[in-house]
């Protein structure tokens, strides 16, 4: 017997983005790559966090480094 998977628990983001982007994530939502605007702005944010997980977490570390060696916030 196989686990089913869990559902991910979700908030509410409300955001500005120019129209054009807008534009662009509704055209694919049309298109079918997507089934709403909501599942293609949470792949668009996981995308983004994935490409730059490397240098967030480096400067994650630069600061808890640099308040441990200075204790300043």
């Amino acid at each position: 017997m196989s686990a089913m998977p869990q559902p991910q628990a979700t908030a509410t983001l409300e955001a500005e983005v120019p129209s054009r982007v807008l534009g662009e994530l509704q055209a694919l939502v049309d298109a079918g790559w997507f089934a709403s605007l909501d599942e293609a702005v949470g792949d668009a944010l996981r995308r983004f966090l994935d490409s730059h997980r490397e240098a967030i977490l480096e400067a994650m570390i630069r600061e808890d480094v640099a308040w441990g060696l200075h204790g300043r916030d």
